[in-house]
């Protein structure tokens, strides 16, 4: 079984994903957030998306850059751009449910239109490099899985990774596990299995959920986890049957993520922000506390967020295990709770 780190934008960025992968237990490959493909004119990244893939900022670990666009000249100009920076695979994102970007018809929005998406397949399938696809499982209902399943499995696809909610359900409800089944059953049907990995990626935040989908889907091939490992970064440690992280190995992670933040942020505003943005996910591992509401969220300065945090360190009398909620939404930039 291989475990993947999935990429949410604005979280999983490279300061996360390298103390993520120095402290707790590693994945087998992290996926970037996504890279918004531009057109042909004017350089291909951006600082920030170019500071996120650059080979020295994810030294030692496995990172799968995503791109997101409906323009197959878009993608491949910057596939090749990526290959540039060594990289040889490569994953499409036609799962973001985003309304901005599916109104654009990129991300699940791409998956209703079935016609354009196989010319776009068929260009970005000459690239010399690996291409794995991530997406939902489908537009508005369910039976678009069908389809679209035979429209993928058409191509060379070194994985797949679905998730089986609708665009229309955005992270709302549980995912659609029957949607998941007729695409296992479409994967798994012939006798010898192609090339292609297949993923299971929705709502696993604890070894019960795990363990559950496993039962259900025994031949998948990887799982992609997101809010779960945010939530608790234990979570694949305790998945492989070995105690979650202790409450130094937290405060080292900590101090790390606080170094880095403030290190590359303009203001100590802006590094105070992004901590922030954790610790929506963070609190979760950290159920006996107030820590979010009485200490971090009202922290003006970093000042504040320190204090908070050691305070905690040292009152807490158990090793960190929590869980994410189900059924509940990402957190929004205001921090005004999931």
């Amino acid at each position: 079984m291989k475990f993947y780190m999935a990429p949410l934008e604005e979280v999983t960025g490279y300061v996360y994903r390298k103390a993520y992968h120095d402290f707790f237990c590693p994945m087998d490959k992290y996926f970037a957030p996504f890279i918004a493909a531009k057109p042909n004119r004017g350089r291909i990244f951006n600082y920030k998306e170019k500071n996120d893939i650059l080979p020295e900022h994810n030294e030692g670990l496995y990172l799968v850059p995503q791109i997101l666009t409906n323009n197959s000249e878009d993608f491949i100009r910057t596939a090749k751009g990526l290959k540039e920076y060594g990289y040889e695979e490569i994953n499409l994102n036609l799962g973001c449910p985003s309304k901005p970007v599916v109104n654009g018809g990129r991300g699940s929005g791409f998956l209703e239109r079935k016609e354009d998406l196989r010319r776009f397949l068929d260009d970005i399938f000459q690239l010399d490099m690996r291409i794995s696809i991530k997406t939902r499982a489908g537009r508005w209902e369910t039976e678009e899985i069908g389809p679209l399943a035979d429209l993928f499995l058409e191509y060379p696809i070194e994985e797949w990774i679905l998730h089986p909610r609708v665009q229309a359900d955005f992270y709302r409800g549980s995912p659609r596990t029957d949607a998941f089944s007729k695409a296992y059953e479409r994967v798994y049907r012939e006798e010898e299995k192609g090339e292609c990995f297949f993923c299971y990626n929705g709502d696993i935040f604890s070894v019960e959920d795990y363990e559950r989908i496993l039962a259900e889907f025994p031949r998948i091939d990887g799982v992609m986890l997101g809010r779960g490992i945010l939530a608790y970064p234990g979570l694949l440690d305790n998945i492989k049957g070995n105690p979650g992280p202790d409450l130094k190995i937290w405060g080292d992670f900590l101090e790390r993520l606080e170094e880095d933040f403030c290190r590359i942020s303009v203001s100590e505003e802006k590094a105070l922000f992004k901590l922030k943005e954790l610790w929506c996910y963070f609190r979760y591992a950290f159920p006996e506390t107030d820590i979010w509401d009485q200490g971090i969220k009202r922290a003006k300065n970093m000042d504040g967020y320190r204090r908070a945090v050691r305070k905690m360190l040292e009152e807490y009398r158990q090793n960190p295990k929590g869980t994410f909620p189900h059924g509940r939404e990402r957190p929004g930039g205001r921090f005004g709770g999931l």
